[in-house]
């Protein structure tokens, strides 16, 4: 399907919108791991669920999601135009006025948590919405803009998703889901400043503060390595609480060890040699993630 403009009376440009189009307004990429960790969430927890109530779960906190990408784009159009790697999205390429965007992203957003409540439970329900407000109130239109914590912060909306898969089954929230909240929470900052490593030209044209542009490449550099350990230890927390068994420890041993290795690459690289290795933890990143929830459901059933 594609996009075109006419010209309403006044001359002004309006969009043509595609189904594309507001479908990557929910950023699916971002949509699909928050989709992997809750329904890893869902499947560790002790308490069994209805298969449709299971993929109604799924579908709310795909929703709310996907929801809270499309307020976080209408309220970034800004600065979404002055980068690179966002310049085309929909708002910022003029496919989907802003005012449709924040629209759909409300619709959604009361509809994901209001089917949650009255089909599964209130509390995962209400955590939904904890984890929609947090990301577009807390992130987006507060710390985003103002500190090069933001990220740091931030990073517990996209932590929410297990723990909301958890309490969907369970009702409530125990040792295992927080220690999975940890481990998404930790992540988070040297996933992004390993993108915003080699992203800080953009960043900074966009006066975003970004800890690169703030602190510099060093600072940034110490930044991820430190938390890549912490990582480290943080994701062997399952088996030795006794959540987990020999199969993931062994396995998010050696993720966690090549996740170190290239963050430890990145600090002792020079300015030019940091092209090489931040895109790798990037990339690297998002597999480990994967893999480390994807053995852990694995490890329940072996």
């Amino acid at each position: 399907m594609s996009s075109k403009s006419v010209i309403n009376d006044l001359g002004e440009s309006e969009a043509q919108s595609s189904l594309e189009d507001f479908i990557s307004l929910l950023k699916p990429r971002v949509m699909s791991l928050a989709v992997f960790t809750s329904v890893s969430g869902l499947i560790l927890s002790p308490a069994t669920l209805h298969p449709f109530l299971c993929i109604l779960s799924i579908f709310c906190i795909s929703l709310g999601a996907g929801a809270s990408g499309a307020i976080n784009m209408w309220f970034d159009r800004d600065i979404d135009k002055m980068m690179e790697r966002t310049k085309n999205r929909p708002i910022p390429s003029r496919k989907i006025m802003a005012g449709d965007a924040l629209g759909f992203g409300i619709i959604l957003s009361l509809v994901s948590v209001i089917i949650l409540g009255l089909s599964v439970n209130y509390f995962a329900a209400f955590l939904l919405a904890l984890s929609i407000g947090f990301y577009i109130f807390v992130y987006t239109i507060w710390l985003k803009r103002r500190t090069p914590q933001n990220i740091v912060i931030g990073g517990a909306a996209g932590a929410f998703p297990p723990v909301i898969g958890w309490a969907c089954a369970t009702g409530d929230v125990s040792t295992f889901p927080i220690i999975l909240f940890v481990l998404i929470f930790i992540w988070t900052p040297p996933h992004f400043w390993a993108l915003a490593l080699y992203k800080d030209t953009e960043y900074s044209r966009a006066k975003i503060p970004m800890l690169p542009v703030i602190k510099g490449q060093r600072k940034t550099k110490q930044q991820i390595l430190v938390y890549s350990l912490l990582l480290f230890l943080v994701s062997l927390s399952p088996y030795y609480l006794g959540f987990s068994g020999i199969i993931y420890v062994y396995s998010s041993a050696i993720l966690g060890a090549y996740f170190v290795y290239l963050a430890y690459k990145i600090f002792s690289s020079n300015d030019k040699n940091k092209t090489i290795y931040a895109p790798k933890l990037f990339k690297f990143s998002i597999l480990y993630l994967y893999l480390l929830f994807l053995i852990l459901v694995i490890d329940k059933y072996v």
